[in-house]
């Protein structure tokens, strides 16, 4: 059985854990050792996740399969990308399934509830970062009917930076 639930303040500690080992299973072997851990401390700390949950337009969800966290999404409602000629965009900033999770298709459902929750919120369409070198994210999103749009240097120390595809998909 699958669920899907919008997270809370309740659920910060629970959300570190999973960014700290998703990141590390997806970009872990993209710099070295030192910069990801950096990247880590900062990005998924409790102070920081805690912070998000008082923008009223940053969203987490947690999806849980048989009773076991698999993961989690984050999206920005009104997040704009200078890539994108439209009004009303929704970022979907992070999609992180376990690794133990994958090819179970929970990424499909999360993505799909997301999309849904962006096209209720009278959004115009959604679009993303992804690391050029995650070609099974890239082909992912292509499948969805995302388009590449753009590129982006994702930062992760002052002298490491991962080149990204900016990914949209228009609604319809």
């Amino acid at each position: 059985m699958v669920e899907i639930i919008q997270a809370n303040a309740t659920h910060t500690d629970l959300i570190v854990a999973i960014g700290k080992q998703a990141f590390r299973e997806s970009h872990g072997h993209s710099a070295s050792k030192e910069n990801i851990d950096n990247y880590i401390s900062k990005t998924y700390n409790t102070d920081k996740i805690l912070k998000e949950f008082d923008h009223r337009n940053v969203h987490y969800h947690l999806i849980y399969s048989d009773g076991s966290i698999a993961g989690f999404s984050k999206i920005e409602l009104h997040t704009k990308n200078e890539n994108i000629n439209a009004s009303a965009l929704t970022k979907l900033d992070r999609i992180y399934l376990l690794e133990a999770f994958h090819g179970k298709k929970l990424g499909v459902q999360l993505f799909q509830y997301n999309i849904e929750l962006s096209k209720k919120q009278n959004q115009n369409g959604i679009w993303l970062a992804v690391w050029t070198e995650n070609q099974k994210a890239v082909i992912f999103y292509q499948k969805m009917g995302f388009k590449i749009v753009g590129a982006f240097d994702f930062k992760i120390s002052e002298t490491h930076k991962n080149p990204n595809h900016i990914m949209y998909l228009e609604y319809k």
